[in-house]
């Protein structure tokens, strides 16, 4: 036995905040990784259905970094997301709780482009790791990334939660108006859980490729909107769960 010292990824609590004529509302609060709390917070309030963003102001106090306030002449809708569910979960547990809701915010999918080769989706982790620094020095992070149909990674964002490595992504997406992600494909490094889905589903990704494992619901989502989703990818293969007819070998 010896003593070493070893990198870690950085893990620290983000409280958002609504303010209100009363006074700062809690809305949200979640564990992730310091660094594009603007976009996070976006990416969150975008999948929870929130869509007036034009006017949407965040205000961050240096004394206290880990706190977030929202200003935005569309108040009420903020408190209704605080009223619907307080999230509070390093794993970023979403507050729609159905698809039947995720259908009011989904955008309509029109797949127009061809079948993406097998082959070259197997070679997309290996894109996206190269913008992963975090995860290559501590391996204690998970990411999110675009990657055009021409194999350009347009953007990519890592984080201790799944949930909000995505949500940076959409929220950078958002923020620079490049929503939906139409035929552009999501790839993920975590399992392709509902919430995973959900997110992808609300910022109209028509492909969602992941490392690990789909779930039941998330399985039955993607076929219920017509998204395209693989899973278990790797160098030399993968599971197509949904969308075959648009995966070649």
């Amino acid at each position: 036995m010896h003593e070493e010292t070893d990198l870690v990824a950085t893990e620290e609590p983000l409280e958002v905040r609504i303010q209100t004529e009363e006074g700062e509302q809690p809305l949200l609060i979640t564990m992730r990784t310091p660094g594009h709390d603007q976009e996070l917070v976006r990416g969150w309030l975008h999948s929870e259905g929130f869509r007036p963003l034009g006017d949407l102001e965040m205000v961050v106090d240096p004394a206290t970094p880990n706190v977030v306030v929202l200003r935005s002449a569309a108040v009420d809708e903020l408190l209704s997301l605080a009223r619907a569910g307080f999230t509070a979960s390093a794993c970023g547990v979403c507050g729609a709780g159905s698809v039947e809701r995720l259908t009011l915010t989904a955008p309509p999918m029109h797949v127009q482009a061809g079948p993406l080769s097998a082959r070259w989706l197997c070679s997309l982790p290996a894109v996206l790791e190269q913008a992963q620094p975090v995860y290559r020095a501590t391996g204690g992070v998970h990411a999110a990334g675009l990657v055009s149909r021409q194999g350009t990674l347009l953007a990519a964002f890592e984080d201790v939660g799944r949930h909000n490595a995505l949500d940076k992504l959409i929220g950078w997406t958002w923020a620079s108006d490049q929503l939906p992600f139409g035929d552009h494909v999501l790839v993920v490094t975590s399992r392709a859980g509902f919430e995973i889905v959900q997110k992808a589903v609300t910022a109209g990704a028509q492909t969602l490729v992941s490392v690990g494992a789909p779930t039941s619901l998330a399985v039955e989502t993607a076929v219920h909107f017509g998204m395209a989703l693989v899973g278990f990818l790797k160098p030399n293969s993968l599971k197509v769960y949904a969308g075959a007819d648009r995966i070649e070998p």
